[in-house]
């Protein structure tokens, strides 16, 4: 294959200049809810106020940790996945 065919194929014109920085923010957030998802916790406890009486009182288990981990690692194959298609 020469090199001319071979840049035809790579800029099919398909994808959108918007898509990678957006994934990289889904990288991140991913990142964030694997890594430590307390922070996310914590920034959700403010919007709760005014609406759940006690919003320490939904703050999840270890297991609840857990699940939230299992997720984000979900999640983060799925946005590396789709950042590889895209590069």
């Amino acid at each position: 294959m020469n090199i001319e065919a071979s840049i035809i194929v790579a800029s099919d014109g398909n994808s959108n200049p918007v898509l990678i920085p957006l994934l990289c923010l889904f990288l991140v957030m991913g990142l964030l809810q694997v890594l430590r998802p307390q922070l996310l916790w914590k920034l959700n406890r403010n919007f709760q106020r005014g609406w759940v009486k006690d919003p320490d009182a939904t703050e999840p288990t270890g297991k609840g940790y857990a699940m939230q981990r299992a997720t984000g690692a979900v999640f983060l194959a799925f946005v590396i996945w789709m950042l590889v298609q895209q590069i």
